[in-house]
């Protein structure tokens, strides 16, 4: 079987996800992407970053229906700052008998040389980096594959900056993920 796996903070999740996903899936001829929320991003301040739970009952509005997507809360379990390497170290024990495709989006090849052992990383798993808005495909390592999806500007910063602004961000997230933000007024008071 060939997985998919595809991190990052999910703060809120957001239709640039899901093309990324539902892309990657088909171009790359994935079975299926299992979608992985952090615990604690280890290149990011963590203050504005909303409960692990509540962005884990996002993701999974978010996916319903989809078949080919799910959702893991291994780093969430794990706690602590989540490391590619600890979580693909995992994986690869699970899915022994699988290729594992680790995709990121392309804004985080600028993170690579932060990355907690990004060599092992590269030999454990076919690596891919995704096209991303504003972010180019440059200065890559050769062990890393690109795909080219479809441009969709759209990041998690932009959707609460407009939830704290009382803007829309409606159509920028899936309807349900939509309604539980409004309703719950999860980005308009304060996270973490």
């Amino acid at each position: 079987m060939k997985i998919g796996i595809l991190g990052g903070t999910f703060n809120p999740v957001h239709i640039g996800h899901l093309i990324l996903a539902e892309e990657a899936r088909e171009k790359l001829g994935l079975d299926k992407i299992i979608l992985i929320p952090t615990a604690i991003p280890p290149h990011k301040d963590d203050t504005g970053i909303a409960p692990a739970g509540e962005r884990m009952k996002m993701l999974k509005m978010a996916i319903r229906g989809n078949k080919y997507l799910s959702v893991s809360d291994m780093e969430i379990r794990r706690r602590g700052r989540s490391y590619t390497i600890d979580t693909l170290r995992e994986l690869k024990r699970k899915f022994s008998r699988d290729e594992i495709y680790f995709i990121i989006g392309s804004d985080l090849l600028k993170y690579l040389s932060e990355w907690k052992d990004l060599g092992g990383i590269i030999e454990m798993v076919k690596f891919v980096a995704a096209t991303r808005p504003g972010y180019p495909l440059e200065q890559i390592p050769n062990n890393i594959s690109t795909m080219a999806i479809r441009a969709v500007d759209v990041s998690g910063f932009e959707i609460r900056e407009r939830v704290r602004s009382n803007k829309t961000f409606r159509y920028l997230v899936p309807e349900a993920v939509f309604n539980y933000i409004t309703k719950t007024r999860l980005y308009s008071r304060r996270c973490r």
